[in-house]
């Protein structure tokens, strides 16, 4: 099958840093799915494992942590699925990736694709929607108030991936006022477009702007991007008691100032279920069957911005250059092989 992999982890401007190959076709068993892959889009972990993390010797190493396909193998295991179902997910971080034509997935963490949407459309949106689900429903659990706070939540880098569908998730699912934050009149645009009641400039200081809106201080704070930058601001206009949660990798972050609010801080990472198998690990698939449905139901859309035709190395390697830019907007999806 095709695929596109690489064996010896470093930065994008070397030849071999991402390229085209031909690798065996796996076999599904057990609790896999084995899907034709029709869509991918990529994601910042995307680009940091290519970074990071090499092949094992003699290996290929294959990204990709969004997908969209056509089940057409499932494993002894499943009972859910059946060949020819159209199905969407995020995939596992220790397995390899989606970046070829042929995938193996773990049933537990699969959805079915909305059938509303295209499959480019609907790889546009597993692992980012999960993220912001887990973030807002599970870590911060925004349905639960805030004694004393403003009943608003401020999501910082509204326009990326994640913010992109958690301000959809917000306003769908909650009565929360949103604020999100961006720095350009594109990206500013987008997040309006996407629901926010009030967006600011993250590239400036972000606790005065928040104060100017004269709604209090927010219960909730969603931080999506460079979170080292932001923590004193997000310390100065955070309600008491208020809830605060992160899913970027701060070299060092310094979470002392929330102290004298008594804070609580929550990391999410969307990979901890299937990477650790925990007993809830099927709620992934659930949560995008949810997702799926108020897709179709005209409650929230995909995040899609961009489609690049067709996979290829070439192509993937544009796709990491513009999230290593930090320019994205919504999400880039590669579409057919």
């Amino acid at each position: 099958m095709k695929a596109i992999a690489y064996q010896t982890a470093g930065s994008l401007d070397r030849a071999d840093a991402l390229m085209d190959v031909e690798l065996d076709t796996p076999a599904a068993s057990g609790r896999d799915l084995l899907v034709k892959v029709k869509a991918v889009s990529v994601n910042p972990v995307d680009t940091k494992v290519r970074r990071r993390a090499s092949a094992e010797d003699g290996q290929w190493k294959v990204l990709g942590w969004d997908a969209a396909g056509e089940v057409v193998a499932i494993g002894e295991g499943v009972q859910d699925f059946v060949v020819g179902d159209q199905v969407y997910y995020a995939g596992a971080l220790d397995r390899q990736g989606a970046n070829s034509e042929f995938h193996l997935v773990d049933k537990r963490i699969v959805g079915r694709k909305p059938s509303t949407l295209s499959y480019a459309e609907a790889a546009a949106l597993p692992l980012t929607a999960i993220t912001a689900w887990e973030m807002l429903f599970d870590r911060l659990k925004v349905s639960t108030p805030v004694p004393g706070a403003a009943h608003c939540a401020l999501i910082i880098g509204g326009a990326g991936g994640v913010g992109s569908i958690a301000i959809q998730l917000l306003r769908a699912m909650t009565d929360l006022t949103v604020i999100a934050t961006a720095s350009r009149p594109e990206t500013q645009a987008w997040v309006k477009e996407l629901g926010a009641h009030h967006v600011i400039d993250h590239s400036h200081p972000i606790a005065p702007q928040v104060a100017e809106l004269d709604i209090g201080q927010p219960a909730f704070v969603f931080s999506t991007t460079e979170t080292q930058l932001h923590v004193a601001d997000i310390a100065d206009l955070l309600a008491p008691q208020g809830r605060v949660g992160l899913i970027d990798d701060p070299a060092v972050m310094d979470i002392m100032p929330f102290k004298r609010k008594s804070a609580s801080v929550h990391w999410e990472f969307m990979f901890t279920r299937s990477m650790n198998e925990t007993a809830d690990m099927d709620e992934q698939g659930k949560l995008l069957n949810e997702v799926a449905a108020m897709v179709d139901a005209g409650k929230i859309r995909t995040t899609l911005t961009e489609v690049i035709r067709p996979i290829n190395a070439e192509n993937l390697k544009a796709a990491h250059a513009v999230l290593e830019s930090g320019k994205a907007r919504g999400k880039l999806v590669l579409e057919g092989f």
